[in-house]
Formats: C-alpha cells, sequence, structure tokens
C-alpha cells in the first residue's frame, strides 16, 4: 500500500508537481491547504479525495465549503486548520508554503514524529535549530525538497562520518541578470526579474534568484541540515542547471547529483527515502547536454549573498531579521512600490536596526520577523 502525504501548499508550483508525483505513485493524500485559490483547490480535491481541506483565507474557506458541500472533504480555515492539516495521521508531511507561515506547522508534525518533506526556506533560516532540535528529540525527519539540499542529501548518502565532508558546494544558475553591471540593474523591471533562465517558480523565489537572496538562504539552509560550519560551504555559479549541487571530500573526491531543472525528482525522493522508484521526472541525456561551466559569484553587483553569509556568521534571530526584511521588500518590489536595487538596501538597514537575540525562543523568532517587516514597510 502506498504513503499517505499531507501537503501544505497544493496551488503553488512546488505544491501542482507535488501532485504529480502523488498521483504517479498512487499515494494517499490525508489534506491539501491553500492560500485562497479555491477553484484549483476544489479540483485538487476532487482529483485526490482528501480528508481535509484548507484555505489560509476564511472567504475562501467558505467558498469552498459551498463547493464541497457534495463531499465527504472537511474544510477549514487559518492556521488552526494549517496545523489541523499538519498533525493528521500521514507517513509524510510535504511542506509548500510560502514564508513564516510553514514554521509552526513543521514543529507540530516533528513533534509527532513524522517526516517532514521540506520546501518552505523559511522554517530553517528563521528557526533552523529549533527544528532540528524537534526532529532529534521526537524522531522526526527533516528530508530536504529543494533541488541543491536534495543534491547534497543523495550525494551525503554514502557518508558514515560527517566528519569526512571536506566542503559543501551550492550551485546557482546565477538568475536572469548574470554579468549584468549594477547601472544595467537599475533599469531592471519587474517581468525582467521574473524571466529564470532555466526554472518555472513562484514569483518570490524568482526574484529571489534574480538578487542571490535565495542562494544565501540555501547557504543558511545547508547549516542547519547538515550541522555545518560556515566556511565549509560554498556556492558557484553553474548557469546550467545540470549539476544540482556537490560534496567535496576529505580525500579530495567530489560527489554531484545531476539531472534535469524538474523539480519532481527531489520531491520525489523526499517522499521514498531510502528507496527509488519509477517517477514522472523528465530524464537527463548527456549527449545533449551543453557544457558545464563554474564561476564564483559576483559580491559587488550582488550583495544580497554576502548579506546572507554575515547573517549566517551572526547566527541568532539575525537571519530571522534578513528573511523578514527580504519578503517585505520583495513583496515591495513585485508591487512596484521599490526598484530592483532597493531590495538588498533595504534588507541591510533592517539588519542594522534590529536587535539580536542569541539562542532565540520561537518567539523571538517571530518578533525579530515582525520588526524587521515592519522597518521594511518604514524605509
Amino acid at each position: 500500500m502506498g504513503k499517505v502525504v499531507s501537503l501544505l501548499g497544493s496551488t503553488g508550483s512546488i505544491g501542482r508537481q507535488s501532485l504529480d508525483v502523488i498521483g504517479a505513485l498512487d499515494y494517499q493524500v490525508a489534506a491539501l491547504t491553500a492560500n485562497r485559490n479555491v477553484e484549483l483547490l476544489e479540483a485538487q480535491c476532487r482529483r485526490f479525495s482528501p480528508k481535509l481541506a484548507v484555505c489560509m483565507d476564511p472567504e475562501a474557506a467558505q467558498a469552498l465549503r459551498i463547493k464541497l458541500a457534495d463531499t465527504n472533504v472537511k474544510v477549514s480555515q487559518g492556521m488552526d486548520g494549517l496545523l489541523e492539516a499538519a498533525v493528521m495521521e500521514a507517513d509524510v508531511v510535504l511542506t509548500a508554503v510560502m514564508g513564516m507561515v510553514g514554521l509552526r506547522p513543521t514543529l507540530e508534525a516533528l513533534k509527532l514524529g513524522r517526516r517532514v518533506a521540506l520546501a518552505n526556506k523559511e522554517t530553517l533560516v528563521c528557526a533552523g535549530e529549533l527544528v532540528m532540535d524537534a526532529a532529534r528529540r521526537h524522531g522526526g525527519e527533516v528530508i530536504p525538497v529543494d533541488s541543491e539540499h536534495s543534491a547534497i542529501f543523495q550525494s551525503l548518502q554514502g557518508c558514515g562520518d560527517r566528519g569526512e565532508v571536506k566542503r559543501l558546494i551550492l550551485t546557482a544558475s546565477g538568475g536572469p541578470f548574470f554579468g549584468k553591471t549594477r547601472a544595467e540593474l537599475e533599469k531592471v523591471r519587474v517581468e525582467d526579474a521574473l524571466k529564470h533562465p532555466n526554472w518555472s517558480m513562484g514569483a518570490k523565489i524568482t526574484v529571489d534568484s534574480a538578487t542571490m537572496m535565495n542562494k544565501g538562504l540555501e547557504v543558511i539552509e545547508a547549516m542547519r541540515l547538515y550541522d555545518m560550519p560556515l566556511e565549509k560551504i560554498s556556492v558557484v555559479i553553474h548557469r546550467e542547471s545540470i549539476i544540482h549541487s556537490l560534496v567535496e571530500y576529505c580525500d579530495n573526491a567530489i560527489l554531484a547529483q545531476l539531472g534535469t531543472a524538474d523539480m519532481r525528482l527531489p520531491i520525489q525522493y523526499a517522499l521514498t527515502w531510502p528507496e527509488r522508484v519509477p517517477g514522472p521526472a523528465e530524464p537527463l541525456d548527456l549527449l545533449q547536454c551543453p557544457s558545464l561551466t563554474f564561476r564564483p559569484p559576483d559580491l559587488e553587483n550582488f550583495p544580497c549573498l554576502g548579506l546572507a553569509m554575515e547573517a549566517a556568521s551572526v547566527g541568532g534571530t539575525r537571519t530571522a531579521i534578513l528573511n523578514g526584511a527580504n519578503e517585505e521588500a520583495v513583496s515591495q518590489f513585485l508591487e512596484g512600490e521599490i526598484p530592483f536595487l532597493t531590495i538588498c538596501s533595504q534588507v541591510e538597514k533592517s539588519l542594522n536596526r534590529v536587535s539580536v537575540v542569541q539562542s532565540p525562543s520561537l518567539e523571538d523568532i517571530l518578533e525579530a520577523d515582525q520588526a524587521a517587516r515592519r522597518i521594511a514597510r518604514e524605509l
């Protein structure tokens, strides 16, 4: 019998691809959640027959109740509904929601000893120590869904002792503006930032890729996931997005995971690990691959990566401040309220204005997040 999955964030890019995988594997669905996309969530519910459907938006939840009145699907709303979905009886909780909203459901699922297939960056960036500690104490598992972290996770499978690891190497496409000068970046429009050269992703993560903040957040994630110090994590620009990341060992051997730009592979591996099974991901044809190139990141014209690495070195709530300010600034950019280069400057100013708490509690992290967002809005 297949596994049972509770999918948080089913209507976004990762959520839709996750359902492709779940359908191909013939897994069952315990719960589906969305923000307010009633039409798509209704269609997903009719296709997968979950016990529970959740809309964060109360009005959307009421509309969904009416649409699903002829089914046995229970409809809940808000954070209470999201937490209900996270603790339902399931083999895997796949967290694909955006932003800090994913933190509490992840912690609650781990407290029940569940496997969390994690596609929510903010959870580890802001509260990585709390999350990994909850997994250790309660016997839960955190399996990464991000293509880069899945690549590292796969490349570590033969590693019996983490002390053998010399370096984790995260690859970055460089986004749509690789090679651009600061003068050229001053003219960037929203539609330009949303044209990723290799991946089809949501708006927020695509902008983060354009600023290189996305790779900075992944550096922080890698520190938490693999209990690695900052100095053992490197970033290289790999424009082709064929090698998804690498692990260098103490004997100087480097293991890499290669594949097409298809998120269904890391999604599936997070669900099936430690097993591999046939799935819907596109195969990689080595004879059709372009030449593979590697370059250093441009920290001068894309300083968000440097800001993230600095926040990682400070630790505590510094990373939550970074993330909250960035989310707010990216939202302003997408609404046309600020230019592209102001994203980084707003994050930097927020980092300078919010005090850092070391060894933070969950409340400290949430407060730091809100303070950073408030300052970014004031700016």
